[in-house]
């Protein structure tokens, strides 16, 4: 198993860390479970390719597959637009994780506040930084990192691993839905 140590050695997260996925059956059925979902994808989606696809096209599968609204972070509204997409909204990274501490926002598409939250594609240190603002100010959220680095601030966090066992991972997550529907 991999380490679950920050991938940024200097990052110090304290004495509450992130469990790690060992298993990529448990976030689907963490999905599952959750009344009001939403998935945050970051601008690194264009830029990660794995089998001559792009992160995000696997995002655009997933989201469609599970259903959960998708907030595009600064550009990355054009280029789902681009792949016949339309996300639920898009707005700024921090601006998304301020709403998310928001107890009297409505979610992205305005059916109450968001109970688990995934997260994707975001620079490390951003997405390590919007995460400790949740950790410590939105009790109520949970946080999934679909990433291949450990997130510490995160409830759940994939640990460090290698590009192609975190597709692979991440192919399971999607199978789930494909298998069983939401």
């Amino acid at each position: 198993m991999a380490a679950a140590e920050p991938w940024q050695t200097a990052e110090i997260p304290g004495p509450k860390k992130a469990l790690v996925i060992a298993k990529p059956e448990i976030v689907a059925a963490m999905i599952k479970k959750a009344k009001h979902p939403i998935l945050i994808v970051g601008s690194k989606a264009t830029e990660i390719e794995f089998e001559d696809k792009k992160l995000i096209d696997c995002m655009i599968n997933f989201a469609k597959k599970s259903k959960i609204p998708v907030v595009a972070t600064a550009h990355m509204i054009g280029e789902f637009l681009k792949r016949g997409y339309k996300p639920a909204g898009w707005m700024p990274a921090v601006d998304i994780g301020n709403r998310l501490v928001d107890p009297e926002w409505n979610g992205i598409d305005g059916k109450g506040p968001h109970d688990l939250a995934l997260f994707v594609g975001l620079p490390y240190y951003m997405e390590w930084t919007i995460l400790s603002g949740l950790k410590h100010f939105a009790p109520n959220l949970k946080t999934i990192t679909l990433d291949n680095v450990y997130q510490p601030h995160a409830n759940w966090s994939f640990p460090n691993t290698s590009v192609k066992v975190w597709m692979d991972n991440f192919g399971v997550i999607v199978e789930e839905f494909e298998k069983r529907g939401k």
